[in-house]
């Protein structure tokens, strides 16, 4: 159950840049501008990640910063599936995000 956990955290990942990147390059905009936002909403949740919440991020975040910033970042997955109107897929995300952190941190990962 640990090791799946494990997957199921990174493929979490996943969805949240898949669904920052997706709502940013399909907005109702000129093409150019759709792909700054696309390019822009990656570029900033990567960057972001890579910074303060991955395993090897140059400035670590614990306790309850950690919280908060996982929070924010995770939720603008959630927004982002929202705001494109796949709201059951926003709860459902949400939910997994949810249970999979708990589980993260009663098991410590």
């Amino acid at each position: 159950m640990k090791t799946a956990n494990l997957g199921v955290l990174f493929a979490i990942e996943l969805v949240a840049l898949g669904a920052v990147g997706a709502y940013g390059f399909t907005r109702d905009v000129a093409t150019p501008l759709a792909w700054l936002y696309g390019l822009l909403g990656l570029a900033l949740m990567i960057t972001t990640w890579a910074l303060f919440g991955s395993q090897k991020a140059h400035y670590k975040t614990r306790g309850a910063t950690r919280v908060a910033f996982e929070t924010v970042w995770f939720g603008a997955g959630v927004a982002a599936l929202a705001l494109s109107g796949a709201y059951v897929w926003a709860v459902v995300f949400a939910a997994v995000c949810a249970l999979s952190k708990a589980l993260a941190v009663h098991w410590n990962q």
